[in-house]
């Protein structure tokens, strides 16, 4: 089958590529998902203002260590950009040397989080103590899923790549993997943001 037929098996009428407005359909699921979650936790904190910061739980909100951990996450987006193009430029190995270090950020960003947590739960915040403990550990825990999902994803798509499932025209497993990746991202800038930083 030439490069044109298969593009074309996988066009629609707009001559855009299904499988790429699929997974935009997707991704705009999911901000409308995390964009209701965010709003209820805006709404659990306006709610509990005046609190003693204990109960409240913003006054244990590391701001050091989260401030770190989302730096090497968005470092990890540019670590997929250098991915994406070095497997479009036929050049596999640094691709995969930086598919590698995008999972090995992603990892390190999710060890952060657990030990974040973890000392969250030490310090008395837990999802049942009120409802901004509720509400951050769902907000924060579905995004820490979606990076672990991307990890996974990518480690697929790591594994793939020595499979010669990858070259320079077939590189959509990989555009797809880090569009995902950027989005989770993007919403991570957001949650930390709102619920970090105001």
């Amino acid at each position: 089958m030439s490069a044109h037929a298969a593009h074309a098996e996988h066009a629609t009428t707009t001559g855009l590529d299904h499988r790429k407005i699929g997974m935009w359909a997707m991704l705009g699921s999911e901000c409308m998902f995390f964009g209701s979650l965010v709003l209820v936790n805006l709404i659990n904190k306006n709610n509990l203002k005046g609190l003693d910061p204990a109960h409240f739980g913003h006054g244990i909100l590391d701001l050091v260590l989260t401030s770190s951990t989302t730096f090497v996450l968005l470092t990890s987006s540019l670590a997929m950009v250098l991915a994406l193009a070095a497997f479009r430029n036929g050049n596999k190995p640094w691709g995969r040397f930086w598919l590698a270090v995008v999972m090995l950020f992603g990892l390190i960003f999710l060890g952060g989080q657990v030990y974040e947590f973890s000392s969250f739960v030490h310090d008395g915040l837990t999802p049942s103590t009120n409802l901004f403990g509720a509400s951050f550990f769902m907000l924060v825990g579905f995004h820490g899923a979606h990076v672990a999902l991307g990890v996974l994803w990518l480690g697929a798509t790591f594994v793939y790549s020595f499979r010669n499932y990858f070259d320079r025209r077939h590189t959509w497993g990989i555009e797809m993997a880090g569009l995902y990746w950027h989005f989770v991202d993007l919403v991570w800038v957001a949650i930390f943001t709102l619920i970090y930083l105001i």
